[in-house]
């Protein structure tokens, strides 16, 4: 256990798996994506390779492809019970975590690898900064500092995306958001068409409702993954992100963070640590950290970013 954790009851809900164990799972799954795929895929500063998608994510996208029709078949079953035509809609996955700690490569990895399963080819990927306010309202609430944290997400229309998607609607679109510009892009959405799978991203994904008559976002997901490691892990990976984006996107004329472009080394690393620390850490051990136990199933990193260990909820 590490020094950020704190021994709690909810440990006995999980089974926790050795990354060597987790790992002889993989035995006999065929390897789907090449070299060049995963390189593709990884996000800035993951060191993710072949190896660590065929012992640890291969074997997790067959878990949850398991998941996912054990649930359509659940479906089906109870349609059939209350005499009513099945109607089974999207298997929903969340995949939570804390900024940098590649939770986005995690998504991106799962939506490729499980499309190559037979019960679930199509995929769709969401993420939830779609559904943050655009600056200029966050700007208006005073809260752009706190760009991240749970108020500066538009929650409700999150749950009524979630909604339409489990009601089955046949299109459902999300709002868009543009990392090169920080903000929200007018008129621009992601539609989602009844996929057999959607997966959703995000830092606040696992949080609980504001209120007691409200739905919980984490209510209308199917299955839930947490990405997990040490604070101080993070901060590195933090760092080292920011430093990569300077040299690459930051110099975009077009990127909102172009003021960074030509800082020195060592200026770039006080704002990055200063970012973490007064924004970043606080948000993940006020509002992020807190909601990992709802998870079904935790992935525990290493300071190289590869997986530990595995912890499965048990049923």
């Amino acid at each position: 256990m590490s020094p950020d954790e704190t021994p709690t009851t909810n440990d006995s809900l999980y089974r926790e798996i050795p990354r060597a164990e987790w790992a002889r799972m993989a035995a006999g799954m065929e390897q789907p994506l090449t070299e060049t795929e995963v390189v593709q895929l990884r996000g800035i500063g993951d060191r993710l390779d072949i190896t660590e998608v065929r012992e640890v994510y291969l074997p997790l996208s067959r878990l949850l492809s398991l998941y996912a029709s054990a649930t359509k078949r659940l479906g089906a079953d109870t349609a059939e019970f209350v005499g009513e035509n099945d109607a089974t809609t999207p298997f929903i996955v969340a995949v939570a975590g804390s900024v940098a700690v590649g939770k986005s490569t995690v998504a991106r990895l799962l939506r490729e690898l499980m499309s190559r399963w037979p019960g679930t080819p199509r995929v769709e990927l969401v993420t939830t900064d779609g559904f943050l306010y655009p600056n200029a309202e966050l700007e208006r609430r005073g809260i752009m500092d706190r760009k991240g944290f749970p108020e500066s997400y538009d929650r409700r229309a999150l749950v009524e995306f979630l909604l339409a998607v489990k009601s089955g609607e046949a299109e459902v679109k999300a709002p868009y958001y543009s990392h090169m510009r920080y903000d929200i892009i007018p008129d621009a959405q992601v539609t989602v068409r009844r996929p057999d799978v959607i997966i959703v991203e995000g830092l606040n994904v696992l949080a609980s409702a504001p209120n007691p008559h409200d739905i919980a976002v984490s209510e209308l997901f199917d299955f839930s993954i947490y990405v997990d490691a040490d604070h101080d892990h993070i901060a590195q990976w933090y760092v080292n992100r920011f430093l990569a984006l300077r040299e690459a996107a930051f110099s975009n004329p077009n990127s909102f963070f172009k003021v960074f472009a030509d800082i020195s080394d060592d200026e770039a690393v006080t704002r990055a640590l200063g970012y973490w620390n007064e924004i970043n850490l606080p948000n993940l051990v006020e509002n992020v950290e807190p909601t990992r136990h709802r998870a079904k199933l935790i992935l525990r990193k290493a300071s190289d970013h590869t997986v530990e260990t595995v912890r499965l909820r048990k049923l």
